[in-house]
């Protein structure tokens, strides 16, 4: 049986925050360890019926960053979506709720550079 790794290293300051992190897979197509400012890891708990969740973001990544790369992590979820299940209806409000969330973020960082 074929297997496949991804990997993830986490540099924590004194306090136990994400100073920098790091990612590396057997499939990587860049090849090396590849530096990151977010992880968002989601794996199912089929005995408990949810999902665990592990997001992580170094100290110096920027609201507006973060912001983008959620509208992004939910776009890629719909697309997933009606890939896996075909569930278009449900794919169409996951997109028009990143479309609103986009919308709303490129009005906030046009105020914030007005500021």
């Amino acid at each position: 049986m074929k297997k496949s790794e991804i990997n993830f290293t986490v540099e924590l300051d004194e306090s136990r925050i994400p100073e920098r992190i790091f990612w590396d897979a057997t499939e990587n197509p860049n090849e090396g360890i590849n530096e990151t400012r977010a992880i968002a890891i989601g794996v199912w708990d089929h005995y408990h019926k949810g999902t665990l969740a592990l997001p992580l973001w170094t100290k110096d990544m920027d609201v507006f960053e973060m912001k983008r790369f959620y509208i992004e992590i939910i776009g890629s979820v719909g697309n997933t979506l009606i890939e896996a299940t075909g569930d278009e209806k449900m794919a169409k409000n996951i997109e028009g709720l990143c479309k609103i969330l986009t919308k709303d973020l490129q009005a906030e960082m046009k105020a914030a550079e007005k500021q």
